[in-house]
């Protein structure tokens, strides 16, 4: 299905304080949305007329008073448009199509190199006519380079190829931003997960890869180059005789060599040793002391990345993310070896789980599909 791409209406500032209190809010009378925009009510008024003439606010039924009054209900109307979260997993894509309010529209979800199949799903599930005014491609490694249109690429070589792949699904001439996989997840923890409440935190992500997503004051802190919690480019190994390798942490302490871990451990006795980290972490959850044991070697190894992450930031909370990150058997490891290398630090697991990326690049995308509109505001009132 073909969309249309949004073309920038011009408001009035008064209009777009109000659009975007009426796309946070999802639905409001003239009263809310004059209480929360601070404004006059015949300010309002005047701005939720500008709206509708645009088609960009509709009526949505009226609410009843406490005094028996009733007063009409606004929600976005059809010129809001859509945006598109795109999340380029290690093994699978996820995309979800949102409304500018945050509703859910469409999502679709298949194998990483069926990447332009997925979005293309997703496309089609959209409204018909909905003007799509963003997208939001969350992807590992990536620096601070913003472009418009699907012509960009990631600035590293881990993605670029099943971007490039991705992207003729794409629809020409919609502005395309890139986010770090790891900074969408700790959004969503900010939101809607573990770190709800919490404005300050580090969701630190242990799978094939380990990343950091670094909140600040309610904040995502991206960095000077966009790649603020690269754990990966730590250097390491510090030891005699050892040259530091570019990131051999992450080679390391990531599921891949975890298995082989487990590979090299495992007894002939408990049978054919594991060949995901999966099947390691069942087995440890029944009780198989190879895999407990390896397990444990796991949450002492995240402890420790643990530690440093808290010895840098003094973040007071660490979620756990991440396919082995996550998983609650590691739990206690984790706390014990950071109380005993760092001060106190509250331990959690993610309860946002493989989703948490593409949440949160789907709040990220409706944020800026707000933008593309607010930004629009022309005269002064």
């Amino acid at each position: 299905m073909e969309h249309d791409v949004a073309k920038a209406t011009r408001l009035t500032e008064s209009a777009s304080a109000v659009f975007a209190v009426l796309a946070g809010a999802g639905r409001a009378t003239r009263p809310q949305l004059a209480s929360l925009a601070g404004l006059s009510k015949p300010t309002v008024s005047s701005a939720v007329a500008e709206l509708e003439g645009a088609r960009l606010a509709a009526h949505s039924g009226t609410a009843s008073s406490g005094t028996g009054r009733t007063a009409a209900v606004y929600r976005l109307g059809p010129a809001a448009g859509a945006v598109l979260a795109v999340d380029l997993g290690p093994a699978l894509t996820r995309v979800r199509g949102c409304a500018l309010d945050g509703t859910l529209l469409a999502q679709a979800t298949g194998a990483r190199e069926d990447a332009a199949d997925v979005v293309r799903e997703a496309l089609d599930a959209l409204p018909a006519g909905a003007p799509l005014r963003t997208i939001v491609v969350a992807v590992g490694d990536v620096t601070a380079q913003e472009k418009e249109g699907s012509g960009m690429r990631p600035a590293t070589a881990k993605a670029g190829p099943v971007f490039d792949a991705m992207a003729v699904a794409l629809p020409p001439g919609v502005p395309v931003h890139l986010e770090n996989n790891v900074n969408c997840a700790a959004l969503a923890e900010l939101h809607e997960g573990a770190a709800r409440g919490r404005h300050t935190f580090g969701y630190l992500r242990i799978g094939v890869g380990i990343g950091l997503g670094i909140v600040v004051g309610g904040q995502v802190l991206r960095g000077a180059n966009g790649a603020a919690g690269e754990l990966a480019r730590l250097p390491y190994p510090w030891d005699d005789g050892r040259e530091p390798r570019q990131e051999a942490l992450e080679e390391y302490i990531g599921a891949r060599s975890l298995l082989r871990r487990a590979a090299e451990t495992w007894p002939d006795e408990d049978g054919p040793c594991p060949r995901t980290a999966e099947q390691l972490f069942a087995l440890a959850g029944e009780g198989r002391a190879a895999a407990r044991a390896v397990i444990g070697g796991h949450a002492t190894d995240v402890g420790r990345l643990a530690a440093a992450v808290t010895a840098v930031l003094d973040p007071g909370l660490i979620v756990l993310g991440g396919s082995t990150g996550a998983d609650p058997q590691i739990l206690p490891g984790v706390r014990a070896e950071l109380a005993r290398l760092s001060w106190p630090t509250e331990v959690v697991s993610s309860t946002i789980g493989d989703l948490g990326t593409v949440v949160g690049a789907a709040r990220l995308a409706v944020a800026r599909g707000v933008q593309t509109v607010t930004e629009a505001a022309g005269t002064k009132d």
